[in-house]
Parts: structure tokens; sequence; C-alpha cells
């Protein structure tokens, strides 16, 4: 008699990425005490199509997919969900039983409960958020603040026509700052998000002014590395909750966890030391 099949999974990354989402993975196995295995996978963008045929044949459950990919899995699955497609991009694909493939995307969803993990009785409606970026990763945060009900956001680029059409897209809840004013945008907000380059390693760093911030704002960032920006720093010395991109990953990552595997894995402080680990 054959011994059960242990599910895989993986990270899909353009060659010479990295992530820390194994470790992440190889610690949930061990807490949970759940059978698996994750692995990085490096695939040229023309190898994507032939990777999503071969993996669930040798025993693929799913995949997470990194940023680069992202948009491009919208060709490939056979199931959007809606809030892939609002986001623009899946970052996860599900080998369904039935043959087909099934992209979501949990980054919102991630952003939101790290939120309220970190802040239990935090509230979307106290006031306008402000959101510095207008690429793939700010697409994200607008759509899930929406959904929570921030009645007001602000958004600055350094790029304006894709404010101007994020605007077109989400709505006149949606405020367009020109950069130069960018300073403005943190005026009165309850919340403000790094959803630039700006900060991370080997970029320029954050300067835009955060001194319109009121106490008790929350102030998110989205890097990874280094997790202790200059914008984190800013918003906490103007009594923001400062709150870094650590956070958001494992959120993200957890319910697909469950999903393969079969159990919610913790998103605690010791899931984020082994996010930090080196």
């Amino acid at each position: 008699m054959s011994s059960p099949s242990i599910p895989l999974a993986a990270i899909v990354m353009p060659p010479g990425g990295t992530s820390a989402l194994p470790r992440v993975m190889d610690y949930w196995f061990k807490v949970t005490g759940l059978s698996g295995c994750y692995v990085p996978l490096e695939v040229e963008f023309n190898d994507l199509e032939a990777v999503l045929t071969t993996l669930p044949r040798i025993g693929f459950v799913g995949l997470h997919i990194a940023p680069a990919y992202q948009k491009a899995m919208l060709a490939h699955a056979d199931i959007i969900t809606d809030r892939a497609a609002l986001m623009a991009g899946a970052n996860t694909i599900i080998f369904r039983k039935d043959g087909k493939l099934h992209g979501d995307n949990t980054d919102g969803y991630g952003f939101v409960e790290n939120i309220r993990q970190t802040i239990p009785d935090w509230d979307p409606k106290l006031g306008p958020a402000a959101i510095f970026g207008a690429g793939q990763s700010a697409r994200v945060i607008i759509a899930a603040l929406l959904e929570v009900g921030v009645e007001e956001i602000r958004v600055a680029s350094r790029t304006r026509p894709k404010t101007d059409q994020l605007r077109q897209e989400f709505g006149t809840r949606i405020k367009v700052y020109d950069w130069v004013k960018a300073g403005n945008l943190a005026d009165g907000a309850a919340m403000v998000v790094n959803a630039t380059p700006l900060g991370r390693q080997g970029m320029p760093e954050f300067r835009v002014p955060l001194d319109g911030l009121r106490p008790g704002s929350v102030a998110c960032d989205l890097t990874l590395d280094p997790p202790h920006t200059r914008f984190l720093r800013q918003a906490h010395d103007y009594g923001s909750h400062a709150i870094d991109g650590s956070g958001m990953m494992l959120c993200q990552a957890a319910p697909s966890f469950e999903r393969w595997f079969g159990a919610r894995p913790p998103t605690d402080d010791a899931a984020r030391a082994v996010l930090w680990a080196t």
C-alpha cells in the first residue's frame, strides 16, 4: 500500500529573486505539526505556462506569485476572484482537483488584517487615508481600504498619470495630489501608507514631511528591508502607530497555508522573528 503524498507548494519568482516565505512556511509546518513542503522556484517569464501546467501533475497544490508575475497570472488562471481582478493581479494560485487554476489576491486582506491585529480597535472611518505611490501596491491598498469603508483616500505619486488612472477606476473617494504638494497629503490624515520604493534598501530615502499627522493615526510602510524605515520613524515621532511590512506578508500568506495544508498558522511576534531572521 502506498503512503499518502505530502502536499507541495512554492513561491514562483524571476531568476535572482529572493523571499523569506520558505523560511516562514517551514516554521509554520513545525508549529502546526502539519506535513508539507514549500520551496522557492526561479522561473523565466516565458516558462510560466509550462510550469503552471507541470506542477499540479507532480503533487503541487498551489503557488505564491512574486509581484513581477502577478499581472500575468490573470491570463493563465481559469478562475479569477473579484478581488484579484480589482487588484489587477493574482498573488496566489490554487491547483483545483478538477484541473482548473484558481487565481486570488490576498494582499489587501493581509494589509487590513495586519492593522486589526496590531490595533484591535482600529476604525477605518476615523478620517482620510493618505497613500504615497500609485503602482500595484497602491492599487491593492486602495481597493482594501475602500472595501472596509474608508471615505476619502488621498493619493500622490511622482507619476501623475498613474494617480489620475486610479481615480478614474476607483471613483470620487480618491483625491489626487501633485507630488510637489505631497507634504499636504498627511494633514489631518488618520492613516498614511508608503507604497513607493523610497526608503527601501538601495533606494533614496522617503523625505516627504509628515508633520501634519494627527496623534494616534496609523502609519504603514510596505517595505520589508529595512524594517525600521525613516518613514516609520518620522511617523512614530509625530505620535502615530508605526506598522512595518512584516505583518502584511504573514497575514496575506496565512489563508493559503490553511487552504493548502489544513490549519491557520500563527501570525504573531514569533512568526515575525522568523521572517526577520537571517
